[in-house]
């Protein structure tokens, strides 16, 4: 167990030199520049932002994003914690001795994981939003910030529970479990992503047809040239909460509909709307929610392969000082959430990279639908300064938090495609 101490000394140790190291790279490269060539057009942020929304999106921007990059080292370590401390194997030992049945115990600890990885993450959680609040981004009080956060808890404690007890069942089994589990995860992906719009989100928002007829048939006409039901389109109320502007899409199959923010539809023009919801259009014509959740089975299959392989060596080279003896035990449960954590983490320059094509045919495909770029180009613009967002941002950041293009590239794509049509 002293071992086990400095171990976790020496993480804590690293961990503080990463987040300094992390601070320093993303101070000084959150500078709001623009290459030579784009300076003095409508993608230099300098033209459509004031001295003070510039010093502020570079500060917002350096924070938030360290915020990011500490959050899941910070979550590990009290995963480590709880294994190489002991917790975890003295609570299994407890259990066992209340003679409760194996899901019983493993229900328990990951209600116990759950809680605690909640209050670990509350101080960053806390921060994030109040450097929201004080830049004019979020509106929301504190109380129903923190309803929002114990909902999404409470879900993903219940969504962990019940998959645990699940995934231990093969793994007690021995064998191929991962492939076993893998099998079963598709059906249970499709339907979370299936209920995500109609059973989760309502926890969270208010729903419901556009306010705006006048705008509801030119977007009902814009449905209809695409080819898609009109009826699934709808508006969400996010004004009690943000100054953000943002729609998606979201669901599959049946459940598949887009979703326009009420701050979008209330800060943007006309032109703007039509086409933010043509990219949304776009996402739907071609499928990339389908497409998702492929390649969110595909996923998942190399991450349970590679897990396996990587729980076995951890247990054979460190299970002793944890109290773990074999992957079937129930202390095992917050090694598993940290190699799935770590490998979330490694895998998001992957997973971002192909989100960012798919946003970019997305933007391609409304600017063809609505006839011209129109819109796309202060559309960029306003969506950058109401979360003050870089339009330019690092490459590290790019590659471990850009789901989307640039506000750089949509604008100079957008300005290409209005000048290929003259």
């Amino acid at each position: 167990m002293k071992n086990s101490g400095k171990f976790i000394r020496w993480y804590y140790a690293l961990f503080a030199l990463y987040a300094v190291a992390v601070g320093f790279y993303l101070w000084y490269a959150s500078a709001n520049t623009v290459p030579d060539i784009y300076k003095g057009t409508p993608a230099d942020p300098a033209t459509f932002m004031s001295a003070e929304e510039l010093r502020a999106s570079e500060t917002y921007s350096a924070q938030r994003n360290w915020i990011f990059f500490v959050s899941y080292p910070w979550i590990w370590g009290v995963y480590l914690v709880l294994l190489f401390g002991g917790f975890a194997s003295r609570w299994e030992r407890m259990l066992e001795r209340k003679k409760l049945p194996f899901a019983a115990r493993i229900a328990v600890i990951a209600v116990f994981v759950s809680a605690i990885a909640f209050v670990a993450r509350l101080p960053l959680g806390y921060t994030s939003y109040m450097l929201s609040r004080s830049n004019g981004i979020s509106t929301q009080p504190f109380a129903g910030w923190m309803r929002d956060r114990l909902v999404a808890t409470g879900i993903d404690t219940l969504v962990t529970l019940l998959v645990a007890i699940v995934a231990f069942w093969f793994i007690r089994r021995g064998g191929r479990w991962w492939l076993k589990l893998w099998l079963l995860s598709i059906p249970f992906t499709l339907f979370m992503m299936y209920i995500q719009p109609v059973v989760i989100d309502p926890l969270y928002n208010q729903f419901s047809r556009l306010s705006d007829p006048v705008l509801e048939q030119k977007i009902m006409e814009l449905g209809s040239e695409a080819g898609i039901p009109a009826e699934r389109v709808y508006e969400v109320d996010m004004s009690a909460k943000t100054n953000a502007l943002n729609a998606y899409v979201d669901g599959i199959g049946s459940s598949l509909r887009i979703v326009i923010w009420d701050t979008t539809l209330k800060r943007l023009n006309e032109e703007e709307i039509l086409q933010i919801v043509a990219h949304e259009i776009g996402h739907y014509v071609m499928r990339h929610l389908e497409w998702s959740a492929l390649g969110a089975v595909g996923a998942s299959l190399v991450m349970l392969w590679l897990g396996s392989y990587v729980l076995k060596l951890a247990i054979r080279r460190w299970g002793g000082r944890c109290g773990i003896h074999q992957p079937g035990q129930a202390a095992v449960l917050p090694l598993v959430l940290l190699l799935m954590s770590v490998l979330t983490f490694v895998s998001l320059p992957f997973s971002n990279a192909v989100s960012r094509q798919a946003e970019s045919a997305a933007d391609r495909y409304a600017m063809e639908l609505v006839g011209h770029a129109g819109g796309a180009v202060s559309m960029q613009q306003k969506l950058s300064k109401a979360t003050l967002d870089e339009v330019d941002p690092p490459l590290i950041v790019k590659w471990f938090r850009s789901s989307h293009p640039s506000a750089l590239e949509r604008i100079a794509d957008a300005q290409a495609f209005d000048t290929a049509q003259k």
